[in-house]
């Protein structure tokens, strides 16, 4: 009999699904305090708010007869109260949206939930003009008041995401502007997001399989070109590009009114680089990005000449796009869900205990859904229930090795918000660059014990292979995309930007960023590629590298010090959230980001199995 079931238990949380009386309840709560937390939220903002208690001395004479009471102080004590609730609020959004996301994963089909992730659209926004507000009254405390405020060992926990606040305050527009941007953006700037998923949701692709013509989504044709069989990805390049030359127009009326979006709204912050945004949002600076390319690209030789012996491997001279994913080698093995958990959590193990015992709650629990079965969406991730301590995983397992190292990266990112449960909601939120450190790392424990023990030399390829295809795609597909951003962007500053010139610039930022190793390219991948059309965060590339080479540092730095550094690891991730990337560095692996010796290491590290590849036979 099976150990562990490979369906996820959400019933903890909230019995019967997207129908669940008790999920209606505690979303009408949410909503009614959310309205109530307005006013306030902006009592704040009277005059003198906030900087001393009552009964302080320097609040008295502010004030006198029937105004005195409006015009007194908030104080400390307010302050702290919003802040909690404020933080309560978002732990309750981070809940619901994480029910939600696990109910449209499990079930495409299941309508009321889509119809409640609409409604929990709304509630964040209203959550933003929280915000917003907050961000106005901290703009208008002076400077003697604020630094009175951080120094309340109560926020403490949290000084590093208000100081952030209030410097990133002082570089936007005045609270009621802010507050009408974002009001507008709901069905502006975000619905041409949604119209995107809407394109690419009707695309059908006619394909000849077994005799008859069948019509495939792109995500089942993208799955089919990963085939071991060139000539079956051959045969369905062309159709995928067809669809997507089809839908172009579409797709660039949607990225040029997203972009322009951002434009307009940044030249009125009076910001002048596109990066600002993205960069705040990782905590981070454009030298250590810059640093981080740089090294990247010195360290790209090796993998050009693993390009070279892949495509000797495939019988051609030089690999097509299509073949970036394809397979090498071949993988006999096959994991039963158990046996899947039984060598994740025994290599975790060899690391850290605590990291194995861990995974081990996971599946015990089930906080997995691993079932293969018709109606779930494609891919994989892993979401918080912040007030229930708990994660839920969501991938579809038939038993490859790359489903074992998929279970391990997800248990990464749920190990990630294990360590730092305890800390105040806001000094949880990690930026995408430090997303995937943990997740990253497991994942390399995993693929690192599985290559050790690969029972063939075509097994052994295979494996190679998986860890190089990671390498590449973070070297030069990634890099392809922040190219084409960056170049995307500078066009558009003069006004929309066309199908034709989208695919230059695209192709370009390919050929640039694979220093022209493939015999061919994929001009519409602007297009086909989600991660352009998502509107919470622009740039939504650079942090993937940075996360892969970060965590191959730490990675390296674990090795060197063997079991010692478990504990060291764990503080590392607790700080994620309550410092910029290059702080987290310095303070726990005494590394300057900014320079480039650290990544150069890191990026020797990844591809370090390059020479073994090219050594390896078919």
């Amino acid at each position: 009999m099976p150990a562990y079931q490979p369906t996820w238990d959400l019933d903890v949380f909230f019995p019967g699904g997207s129908r669940s009386e008790g999920f209606a309840a505690f979303l009408e709560r949410l909503a009614a305090d959310l309205e109530d937390l307005a006013g306030p939220v902006e009592a704040l903002s009277r005059p003198g708010g906030g900087g001393a208690q009552a009964g302080d001395p320097r609040s008295e004479g502010r004030a006198h007869g029937s105004d005195a009471a409006a015009a007194r102080p908030a104080g400390r004590d307010a302050w702290v109260q919003v802040l909690d609730a404020l933080q309560d609020a978002a732990s309750r959004l981070r809940q619901a949206f994480a029910f939600v996301s696990c109910l449209t994963a499990q079930d495409v089909h299941d309508e009321p939930a889509r119809l409640l992730r609409g409604r929990l659209t709304q509630m964040d926004a209203t959550y933003d003009r929280l915000l917003i507000a907050l961000d106005g009254a901290i703009l208008a405390l002076p400077e003697a008041d604020w630094t009175a405020l951080l120094e309340d060992e109560r926020l403490q926990p949290v000084r590093f995401t208000l100081s952030e606040r209030r410097r990133l305050a002082a570089q936007q527009l005045p609270p009621e502007q802010e507050t009408l941007a974002t009001a507008l953006a709901v069905d502006g700037y975000h619905a041409w997001g949604s119209l995107y998923d809407t394109v690419v949701g009707r695309i059908r692709i006619p394909v000849e399989e077994e005799g008859e013509t069948k019509e495939l989504s792109v995500g089942q044709v993208a799955n089919r070109l990963q085939s071991p069989d060139r000539g079956v990805r051959e045969a369905l390049w062309p159709r995928y590009q067809e669809a997507w030359n089809q839908e172009a127009d579409l797709c660039a009326a949607a990225l040029n009114h997203l972009s322009g979006f951002r434009l307009n709204l940044y030249e009125r912050r009076g910001w002048t680089s596109v990066l600002k945004e993205p960069l705040d949002a990782n905590h981070m600076s454009e030298a250590t990005l810059n640093a981080m390319w740089e090294a990247v690209e010195r360290t790209k030789e090796p993998l050009l000449r693993y390009l070279k012996r892949k495509a000797e491997l495939l019988g051609v001279d030089r690999l097509q796009w299509h073949d970036l994913s394809a397979p090498v080698g071949r993988v006999e093995r096959r994991f039963t869900y158990d046996e899947a958990a039984a060598f994740v959590i025994e290599h975790f193990g060899r690391f850290s205990p605590e990291l194995a015992d861990f995974a081990r709650n996971a599946f015990e629990r089930r906080w997995i859904e691993a079932e293969d079965r018709p109606g779930k969406r494609p891919g994989g991730f892993c979401t918080s229930f912040p007030l229930s301590r708990q994660s839920r995983i969501f991938t579809t397992f038939s038993g490859t090795p790359d489903n074992v190292s998929t279970l391990a990266h997800e248990l990464g990112h749920a190990y990630h918000q294990h360590v730092m449960d305890g800390l105040p909601p806001w000094a949880q939120r990690y930026p995408m660059a430090l997303a995937e450190t943990a997740s990253t790392f497991a994942e390399r424990i995993v693929t690192n014990a599985a290559l050790r023990q690969a029972s063939s030399p075509d097994e052994r390829l295979a494996l190679l292979d998986q860890k190089l295809q990671d390498a590449a795609a973070f070297f030069m597909n990634i890099h392809a995309r922040f190219l084409f951003e960056t170049r995307f962007y500078q066009a558009r500053r003069g006004g929309p930007v066309s199908v034709p010139e989208l695919n230059r610039i695209m192709e370009e930022a390919q050929r640039e960023a694979f220093h022209d190793a493939l015999g061919g390219y994929h001009p519409t991948f602007w297009a086909s590629k989600l991660h352009f059309y998502l509107t919470g965060q622009p740039f939504y590339n650079f942090p993937y590298t940075f996360g892969y080479l970060f965590s191959t540092g730490v990675y390296g730095r674990a090795a060197q010090e063997g079991a010692a550094f478990a504990p060291r690891y764990v503080a590392l991730l607790r700080d994620t959230g309550r410092m910029t990337v290059e702080e987290l560095a310095h303070r726990h692996l005494d590394v300057d980001l900014t320079r480039p010796g650290f990544w150069g290491e890191s990026a020797r590290l990844a591809v370090a199995d390059v020479e073994a590849f090219e050594e390896a036979q078919d």
